[in-house]
């Protein structure tokens, strides 16, 4: 276990009668780049909700970088350094898109930034050019696609100088091409090609993410769930060869 960056330990979640979560244990490693993957349903974004304190658990616990955060607010596990973009986007649809983004480099992680405190407008297109959207920085929410939308989640994300980032589908909506180009934003914020200012390494991640080919690519360790549980956990070459894998995605008895 990875002891000290995260880690989760016996994390349960039941809603009604139905186990969304089942005891779930999993450590992760500050370099590390982790895809969670399984069919759907499995109780992949339950996860993440539990690990960002939008849910709460039944049972378990969270640990980052030593703390327990499993029962504090969202907002102070942002603070803390953890990131995440969800699939149900909810910009503020009226306001201009660098708008929404500046309300992230506002918080108290982003404001920490130093020299950025007095540059908020520019971080800000920092992140908006990171996700590819700059160019429509002064348009309204509203206007955008939901591709474009994705991108938008992904920039309000790194504008808040997260640790610990996490992205739900993160190549959602995107055309062949642009979820290309996004794979390869992502693979450079995680190696340190940080926007904006210079950072000796760039944040551990967790992706979720359909789109197994293309995160096959840039992800070192691949951690599948099925009906709440780990059912693999290691690299990608060897979790796509494991029976149990291929038997959740495909059904038993398939060739």
């Amino acid at each position: 276990m990875a002891a000290g960056f995260l880690e989760v330990r016996d994390l349960t979640k039941t809603f009604g009668g139905l186990v969304a979560v089942n005891d779930v244990s999993f450590a992760m490693g500050r370099q590390e780049m982790i895809g969670l993957i399984g069919p759907n349903g499995a109780g992949k974004s339950t996860l993440v909700r539990l690990i960002t304190g939008i849910l709460r658990p039944d049972s378990g616990r969270v640990s980052f970088r030593g703390k327990n955060i499993t029962r504090k607010k969202t907002w102070d596990i942002v603070n803390l350094g953890v990131a995440c973009t969800f699939q149900n986007m909810r910009p503020f649809r009226r306001l201009p898109i660098i708008a929404n983004v500046m309300v992230s480099c506002l918080s108290p992680r982003g404001m920490k930034s130093g020299e950025w405190v007095k540059k908020v407008e520019q971080k800000a297109m920092d992140a908006l050019e990171f996700a590819g959207i700059s160019d429509m920085a002064l348009e309204r929410a509203s206007t955008l696609s939901q591709g474009d939308l994705k991108r938008l989640e992904v920039a309000r994300a790194v504008a808040t100088d997260p640790e610990l980032l996490m992205l739900d589908e993160p190549f959602g909506g995107l055309s062949p091409a642009e979820t290309e180009l996004m794979a390869k934003s992502i693979k450079r914020l995680h190696k340190g090609g940080r926007f904006g200012r210079l950072h000796s390494e760039g944040p551990a991640m967790i992706i979720i993410e359909h789109k197994l080919q293309q995160l096959m690519k840039i992800v070192d360790r691949i951690i599948v769930l099925n009906f709440g549980e780990v059912i693999a956990d290691g690299p990608p070459e060897e979790v796509v060869q494991d029976p149990n894998v291929i038997a959740a995605y495909l059904g038993e008895g398939e060739d």
